[in-house]
């Protein structure tokens, strides 16, 4: 697999880390999750219930040892770790790390080859360092919430964690940079992002908008900012997804749909006319529409070439045959919980595919496997598991 041999040490918690870690797992790397012993933390577990769907998905293809970095022979084991390791990933707070003695100088001092990739919720310097960092707060600060929804609702939240998953997937990804680099330097290096830094490059062009046109995006609801008519229209039975981008998709649309006086209409001329007339365009496309069910107008657009869809629920989505062709789930057995379907990577290479492989494991499931490899001995396992170190 393409990153088989790479062994990376796996101190996340909760989503935007666990995401990052998913992406070295999925593709072949050693990953040992280190949590602390049970009973050592108070509180309920970061990231839900650990037999839940959530954590399952997050944490396949993962080893998992429990150590307390807080005890002295706790972090003398990590270290030893580190020393054989490539790559740790964290997403404590900026000033945890420093006081565990895991922060970049301290791991480099044992190995310099070692890459630390860091997530936090506003960056790893600023005057909002040491804030706690959530999904929900990263995605008001960074402007997505105030696109969101229709227009006047007030600000919305997105349906998914993207300030987390992005942050999580930049961070895999200057991760294999680094990884890159390293091959010619010989040296590691610190990557870090935060969800606050993911949620604002996710904004892209709605923030290319106020960056180079000056111009301060508003909410839309299910029309495109931009680009008119394109967005939800009602049918006889519900609603179906047109994007009408461009002056021939146009003509092919209304052409489809019967609304070819429209194509005559000065209202209706011009990509600006369209949006400056958006409402009442809406209202004809509306009207139209209403006269055959989704799926006939699905098969007449695909037909004329304009770009169109269904808006499914999530168990009819994974119904599709197309979603289904692509293979997005895979099948892990887990000796706790039986067959487990799980969302499988998105991304295709033809000889080194990723795999799901193994089942999310249990607290500390591999501890005493991970521990002999590091040369532990049965009676050094036992005594650190009487002091509470495992």
């Amino acid at each position: 697999m393409p990153l088989s041999g790479l062994k990376v040490l796996d101190l996340t918690r909760v989503r935007s880390g666990p995401t990052c870690v998913r992406q070295l797992a999925d593709w072949g790397a050693d990953v040992v999750k280190i949590e602390m012993p049970e009973g050592a933390e108070p509180g309920d577990a970061p990231g839900g219930p650990r037999n839940g769907p959530d954590f399952q998905n997050l944490h396949r293809n993962k080893r998992a040892i429990t150590l307390d970095l807080k005890a002295p022979r706790g972090l003398a084991l990590f270290r030893r770790m580190v020393e054989q390791a490539d790559v740790v990933v964290e997403n404590f707070r900026p000033d945890v790390k420093e006081r565990l003695g895991v922060d970049y100088p301290a791991l480099r001092a044992l190995n310099r080859r070692i890459i630390l990739a860091s997530i936090s919720g506003f960056g790893q310097d600023g005057p909002y360092r040491d804030r706690p960092g959530f999904d929900q707060i990263a995605q008001g600060m960074g402007g997505i919430m105030s696109i969101t929804g229709l227009p006047g609702q007030g600000p919305v939240r997105v349906g998914i964690p993207v300030a987390d998953l992005s942050a999580g997937i930049f961070c895999a990804q200057g991760i294999l940079l680094a990884l890159i680099e390293r091959e010619r330097s010989g040296e590691g290096q610190w990557v870090d992002t935060s969800l606050l830094q993911a949620q604002v490059f996710m904004l892209d062009f709605q923030a290319a908008r106020w960056l180079i046109g000056g111009e301060v995006p508003k909410q839309a609801g299910n029309n495109h900012p931009t680009s008119i008519p394109t967005g939800v229209f009602k049918t006889r039975d519900g609603h179906i997804n047109i994007a009408v981008t461009g002056q021939r998709i146009w003509e092919r649309f209304c052409r489809a749909c019967g609304l070819e006086r429209l194509l005559a209409d000065p209202a209706y001329a011009s990509a600006k006319a369209r949006s400056d007339n958006r409402d009442r365009l809406g209202e004809e496309i509306d009207a139209a529409l209403a006269a055959e069910d989704s799926a006939s107008w699905i098969a007449r657009f695909n037909e004329a070439g304009v770009p169109c869809g269904p808006i499914y629920a999530i168990d009819e989505m994974f119904a599709d045959p197309q979603v289904a062709h692509l293979g997005l789930t895979a099948r892990v057995s887990s000796p706790h919980l039986g067959e487990l379907e799980m969302l499988a990577q998105p991304v295709r290479l033809s000889r080194t595919p990723s795999r799901v492989e193994r089942h999310p494991p249990a607290v500390g499931e591999h501890t005493d496997e991970v521990l002999r490899e590091l040369g532990c001995s049965a009676e050094e396992i036992a005594e650190l598991r009487r002091e509470g170190v495992l």
